[in-house]
């Protein structure tokens, strides 16, 4: 539990700090700074390009670094940029400082999922895995703490700079982890840099070959299709069915607080009954609750927070646990860098057609349908996973059943 929690941290730090404290702290800053919307659109663009460009460089080159030390060093760079962050006046150099955090935030979460199947124990690396990807949703609960305790009082430049002594707290303590963890394996005799990595080549003809690594992928895609879209004009469908603006509010409350606890009990099932039923379950839940919201919005609108919640912060923990099942360590970070570049990918072809559709009808209706289709599509994909997995079991147990 301890790897697990520690690493949520690190999750916190580099994603819900690194990524989206900016976007708790800009009407704050607004007062004081020229941050107009183009910066903010700018911002926005760059951060999802950059972090694309972290997640392809983690498949290309992750297998050639140091995942401990990966970890140290994007954790000690987001903190300190954080506290830079504290004393800029610069729109520009900020959004600069935004796109190498987002660079870091990919690269940390694949050296997590390498350092977790690789010393973690295999019969709980999904409730690891998904325990330190909900680590986000933690950091969206301390943004929301900082925003409402911090920065009245102390104002936004020391949120941010409170947001680095945290980050750098999560260091200190993630280096003593590791420390301990290099320890522990070299007192086993365990090779601590062996492991099977793919050349680049070698990666993408996995990706696009075989079942697990290319299903992985095109999870993520349909997920970040998803649930990018559904969040990025949530807010604005709301306010097109004139409802109060607060019902937008209490909804990101309760996909943060859903996010906060799905980890650990998506992790055990995954687990203890298999990957094949967890997909089953988040993807269920997610599909009924956006279909749910699609017919009446105003009276499903907290549920279909709930479905976001519950599947997008262990998605990430159960695809990893799943890919990990079939691949060494360094090759489930690798093909896990192409699922984030597709993940990206995904978002971004989401919110275009949500865009054109909306253009085209002057409604987002049609966009929710359309996302709630993507969930269905997602559960339908959970159901070839899960019936894949018994096919493969009956078989084992049919190879070892004695024979007449």
């Amino acid at each position: 539990m301890r790897l697990a929690v520690t690493f949520g941290f690190n999750q916190a730090i580099s994603h819900g700090f690194g990524m989206f404290l900016f976007a708790a702290l800009v009407p704050m800053m607004q007062q004081t700074l020229d941050i107009n919307s183009w910066y903010l659109a700018l911002a926005g663009a760059l951060t999802q390009i950059a972090y694309l460009c972290g997640a392809m460089l983690l498949g290309v080159i992750g297998h050639r670094l140091d995942s401990g030390r990966t970890l140290l060093v994007t954790g000690s760079l987001t903190s300190s940029f954080l506290f830079i962050m504290g004393w800029l006046d610069n729109p520009v150099i900020m959004i600069c400082l935004l796109a190498i955090m987002a660079i870091s935030a990919a690269m940390s979460w694949g050296s997590i999922v390498e350092l977790v199947t690789r010393h973690g124990r295999a019969d709980r690396t999904a409730t690891n895995l998904s325990i330190a990807s909900s680590g986000t949703a933690w950091g969206y609960s301390v943004n929301g703490l900082i925003i409402l305790l911090i920065a009245p009082l102390l104002g936004w430049r020391s949120s941010w700079m409170a947001a680095a002594v945290l980050g750098m707290l999560v260091v200190f303590t993630t280096f003593t982890l590791l420390k301990s963890m290099r320890n522990q394996a070299q007192s086993q005799d365990i090779d601590v840099n062996f492991a099977v990595a793919m050349g680049t080549k070698q990666l993408f003809k996995t990706v696009l070959r075989e079942r697990t690594a290319f299903l992985s992928c095109f999870m993520l895609l349909l997920v970040g299709a998803s649930t990018i879209t559904f969040t990025t004009w949530l807010n604005t469908y709301l306010a097109e069915l004139s409802l109060p603006s607060a019902l937008g509010g209490y909804t990101w409350g309760m996909i943060g607080l859903t996010g906060m606890i799905a980890g650990f009990f998506v992790g055990k099932l995954a687990d203890k009954k298999g990957h094949g039923v967890a997909l089953l379950s988040i993807f269920g839940v997610f599909a009924l609750s956006l279909v749910a919201f699609s017919f009446h919005p105003a009276k499903f609108v907290m549920l279909a927070g709930f479905g976001y919640g519950m599947m997008y912060f262990p998605i990430w923990g159960i695809v990893a646990g799943w890919v990990n099942k079939q691949y060494s360590s360094k090759a489930t970070m690798q093909i896990n860098g192409i699922g984030m570049v597709t993940f990206g990918l995904g978002g971004t072809l989401g919110n275009l057609l949500a865009g054109m559709i909306h253009e085209a009808t002057g409604s987002l209706q049609n966009v929710y349908w359309l996302i709630s289709a993507l969930g269905i599509a997602l559960f339908i994909l959970a159901m070839y996973i899960y019936q894949s997995e018994r096919q493969t079991k009956t078989s084992m147990v049919g190879d070892i059943s004695p024979t007449a």
